[in-house]
């Protein structure tokens, strides 16, 4: 297998670096979800302050796992780089809009533990539902549009270095292919 180019590295660090941040928030709104359980803030060996967080259960729990698992797409994602059917430029594209959705996802999520009525089920009510809505409003666009081209590029329309990368008919390695197929 070959190494994959600089550019593709650098977009891999990119969303390895995005991903492990989204992990880390994940944790830190993990703690929130315990706080949450527990009804107080209660970490050994420091005081225990009977403070209640705000949001539910269901909302910290939520926002913790959100931020987990939109890190290891990104990972994931890094991954997959090399095998994506994209230049350099659309595989940055693709890396920016997902580390976008990433983040965008898991804010809102936050928004929806941290504050009152901002679920973002729909546009309205007090600012941070309007802002939880946009945020999940504009990552599923990006996340769609994404999907999409991925899909494109996969399964219908070739990519160009796909077809550079095969001899032309009728040189001497692509007679080689074809009479190894034929044995």
């Amino acid at each position: 297998m070959t190494q994959p180019s600089s550019s593709i590295r650098n977009t891999q660090r990119l969303l390895i670096g995005n991903g492990a941040l989204l992990m880390f928030l994940g944790g830190v709104a993990g703690f929130g979800f315990l706080f949450v359980l527990l009804g107080r803030i209660d970490v050994w060996p420091f005081p225990v302050f009977d403070v209640k967080l705000p949001g539910s259960e269901k909302a910290w729990r939520m926002s913790h796992l959100e931020a987990i698992l939109n890190g290891l797409i990104l990972w994931i994602l890094a991954l997959l780089l090399p095998l994506l059917p994209f230049g350099g430029k659309g595989l940055r594209r693709v890396s920016i809009g997902m580390i976008g959705v990433g983040w965008m996802f898991s804010v809102a999520s936050l928004f929806d533990a941290l504050f009152p009525n901002s679920r973002g089920l729909h546009f309205g009510g007090p600012l941070t539902n309007r802002i939880t809505f946009f945020l999940f409003y504009v990552g599923i666009v990006i996340v769609m549009v994404v999907l999409a081209m991925i899909a494109w590029r996969s399964l219908v329309r070739k990519h160009p270095a796909a077809v550079d990368s095969q001899p032309p008919t009728g040189s001497a390695t692509s007679i080689e292919a074809d009479r190894g197929r034929d044995a």
